[in-house]
């Protein structure tokens, strides 16, 4: 089975996908990753994510990259979205997330355009969504856990700057897939969201 999950930033794809990896035993890969390495790795090269050449060289990260915590803090949020509007970078690593997901048991991934470019195919699609304002406040409490100084108002911003990149790309734009079951999260907990992704998968199972 594969699972296909989608969404914005801080929406909570990635948290229900790994619980969903977890629940059917399944692997779990969170593309986004692969692309904060490469904004990450546009940076360690000396160069700029903005430009088509730089951020297409970065693709051949090191693997040990995908450990650094770097890649999970704002600013590297910020270079993926803008490294990922390159065609030529998302065709790169297409075949690496395409092989993931077409393993022997099937697989969980999350991203922004896994339920329409990268596995169109899948089983179950879910597109995850929530408000800016909600998804600001989650994200502003998960960065002062961390100890992270930024303000509310900062977050919602880049948020905003993202969103716009996100969906106005003209290659795979962040987008619900036709078939999706569109769960919003404003205004739902982690378990609240994990049941309603569960409910969705049994629904589209069952069909």
């Amino acid at each position: 089975m594969i699972i296909a999950v989608d969404g914005p930033t801080a929406s909570g794809k990635g948290t229900i996908s790994k619980k969903l990896a977890a629940h059917f035993s399944l692997p779990h890969l969170d593309t986004g990753l692969l692309y904060r390495a490469v904004g990450r790795q546009v940076i360690l090269n000396g160069g700029d994510p903005d430009n088509p050449s730089d951020a297409l060289t970065a693709v051949s990260f090191p693997d040990e990259l995908l450990d650094d915590p770097v890649l999970r803090n704002e600013a590297t949020g910020s270079l993926a979205s803008r490294a990922s509007v390159h065609p030529a970078v998302r065709k790169a690593l297409f075949e690496r997330q395409r092989a993931f997901a077409e393993q022997d048991g099937g697989a969980v991934l999350d991203g922004r355009d896994i339920g329409t470019v990268i596995a169109p195919d899948a089983d179950v699609k879910l597109f995850i969504t929530a408000s800016v304002e909600a998804r600001a406040k989650r994200r502003f409490a998960e960065m002062e856990q961390r100890g992270v100084s930024i303000t509310l108002e900062e977050i919602t911003a880049d948020l905003e700057r993202r969103d716009a990149r996100d969906t106005g790309r003209k290659d795979a734009p962040l987008v619900a897939a036709r078939d999706a079951f569109v769960i919003d999260t404003s205004e739902l907990g982690i378990e609240e969201a994990f049941a309603a992704a569960l409910e969705a998968i049994e629904t589209a199972r069952a069909s």
